[in-house]
């Protein structure tokens, strides 16, 4: 199993938070969650999660995403998606979450998202 890792980069008000690993229960979650808590601790609300180097996430990830979304949006920030795979986008699609992520191809384009 691949060890979830995330690396933090700023690009003007928007944190991107690289993603390595899978994003799956008792793993990747929980490093999830408190990366996004960390973040909104610092006030920082406008997150893009890039998702180029995440080949997995299972329902106990998809779920931390939904809770992320929520404690930002309860801050009046903005949570986007950034490279995520055909498996990952089948995802969102079938539980119909793809209505309430931003998702993006070009990380250009999601940053620029956030004006």
């Amino acid at each position: 199993m691949v060890e979830f890792k995330i690396s933090e980069r700023q690009a003007n008000s928007v944190t991107i938070l690289d993603l390595s690993g899978d994003v799956i229960f008792s793993q990747g979650n929980v490093v999830l969650r408190n990366a996004i808590r960390c973040l909104l601790s610092e006030r920082k609300r406008n997150i893009l999660l890039n998702f180029s180097d995440v080949r997995f996430v299972d329902s106990s990830g998809i779920g931390e995403l939904v809770s992320g979304l929520t404690a930002i949006n309860k801050e009046e920030g903005q949570l986007k998606l950034l490279n995520l795979t055909q498996r990952i986008k089948h995802l969102l699609v079938i539980t119909k979450l793809s209505t309430i992520f931003e998702t993006f191809e070009n990380e250009r384009d999601a940053l620029d998202s956030f004006n």
